[in-house]
């Protein structure tokens, strides 16, 4: 039988067999992680949106409700008595800092005449209107036929006050100086402007100075002035629809000077 020898590997020079390699632990993918966590975040900002809406309806409901108010459809000038025309209604938020008149008094509003100048399309106040009226009992009415440079030029209005100014010769008999007078009155009604700028006025004055006005006009020797506005604001009780309160002044006629 035949040996056969083979030679042993020297140190260094055989090689080894690999040892198997060990599997790293498997970690899931974070796009998996995060698709893992997104149906809850949506979850999550579906749930604060429906919140935030439902809050948003109640504080609409609290603070934007609706309410019927009387509001104005034209430009009624102060002393002017209201009528169905003039008054619309108008639905705004409620606000405590507002107190328009509310909707179900128009029927008592008509007839009532404006303390003030009042603007189309704003809303209608209790100290906006008044129930007194424009001639106070026992007052006298008298006509002024005026030229155009007797009257302000400032547009006039029933309701309105100003003085009636006598406007005699400057030097009366025996070279003494007149000292003009004057009269109190309030504008009852406004006739037509002629093609000169002349125009007829009612104006109510005490008892006891209808004759004495009446006299100044026949002699053409008068004036009209505004009465300062204090005066076109003198309080007078005003009644306001629904039993509210009045803050309102009312023009109110005052006697002779």
């Amino acid at each position: 039988m035949e040996n056969r020898t083979f030679p042993s590997p020297s140190p260094g020079t055989g090689t080894l067999a690999p040892e198997p390699v060990r599997a790293a632990p498997h970690a899931p993918a974070r796009t998996l992680r995060a698709r893992r966590r997104r149906p809850a975040v949506l979850a999550m900002a579906v749930a604060l949106i429906a919140a935030g809406g439902l809050g948003g309806a109640v504080l609409y409901n609290s603070t934007g409700q609706r309410i019927a108010v009387l509001a104005l459809a034209r430009d009624v000038p102060m002393g002017q008595a209201l009528t169905a025309d003039d008054l619309v209604v108008a639905r705004i938020a409620g606000d405590p800092a507002l107190h328009p008149l509310d909707a179900r008094d128009k029927n008592r509003t008509v007839g009532l005449r404006a303390t003030t100048d009042l603007r189309r399309g704003g809303l209608l106040l209790n100290a906006d209107v008044s129930a007194a009226p424009v001639i106070t009992p026992g007052q006298v009415t008298v006509g002024l036929a005026a030229k155009h440079s007797q009257l302000p030029a400032t547009r006039l209005q029933p309701g309105l006050r100003v003085l009636v100014v006598s406007t005699p010769d400057s030097s009366g008999q025996g070279g003494t100086t007149r000292t003009p007078e004057v009269l109190a009155a309030t504008i009852v009604t406004l006739g037509r402007t002629d093609a000169d700028g002349g125009q007829v006025i009612d104006v109510a004055v005490g008892p006891g100075d209808g004759a004495r006005l009446a006299g100044w006009v026949a002699g053409g020797k008068f004036q009209v002035i505004l009465a300062p506005r204090d005066a076109n604001s003198q309080a007078a009780p005003s009644t306001a629809p629904s039993g509210s309160p009045s803050a309102s002044p009312s023009a109110s006629a005052g006697g002779g000077a």
